[in-house]
């Protein structure tokens, strides 16, 4: 059985709660990389990516026109096309050969109701976790809460099949999510790592 860390059960309920509604904005210029989360759409660039993965993970690394950097010892991709204006979040979970069918259909189902706006997809022989978004209108919050979904479904694949965004009450999960986003949040403002 998996084990969520708090971090990334946190994580999600927090993004969902901060998620801005503010009208995408056109041609304006990018913000400063030392500028607080951004929460209007039309700002978001590869530099900035990197400078808000850098904040989660210092370590992080430049790979082509992406990044490789860890969440709760999670490693996790982002892959952005800025001609395209698009991004991905990705994570690796199992060799597709592996997995009997039943698990592959429960993933399907998942897609429909519970990993939101996280993806099971496959790809290359392997089974992913994976957020897609158009780069320019992603906001610091939209692109945490991706994160932080990308990781909760890699986790819970096999069990709970969840990206962790809507948890019904009773138990542990509301409080294990909003612990991962305070992180990320955190790390993103002061540059610790998480």
């Amino acid at each position: 059985m998996f084990k969520l860390s708090p971090a990334l059960i946190g994580i999600v309920t927090l993004c969902i709660l901060a998620a801005p509604l503010a009208a995408a904005q056109q041609d304006l210029p990018p913000p400063p990389l030392d500028a607080p989360l951004q929460e209007l759409p039309g700002y978001m660039t590869g530099d900035r990516l990197g400078e808000l993965i850098k904040r989660i993970d210092p370590d992080a690394v430049v790979r082509g026109n992406g990044y490789v950097f860890n969440v709760d010892e999670r490693v996790m991709n982002v892959i952005y096309d800025a001609d395209a204006d698009r991004m991905r979040i990705l994570t690796g979970i199992v060799a597709i050969d592996g997995i009997p069918p039943e698990l592959l259909l429960r993933s399907l189902q998942a897609n429909f109701d519970a990993v939101l706006d996280a993806r099971y997809a496959v790809g290359n022989g392997q089974l992913w976790s994976v957020f897609v978004h158009p780069l320019s209108s992603l906001t610091d919050s939209d692109f945490l809460s991706g994160v932080a979904q990308t990781a909760v479904a890699a986790q819970t694949f096999g069990t709970t099949f969840t990206s962790g965004v809507f948890v019904f009450g009773g138990g542990d999960s509301g409080r294990l999510h909003q612990d991962l986003l305070r992180r990320l949040e955190d790390a993103t403002r002061d540059d610790r790592g998480i």
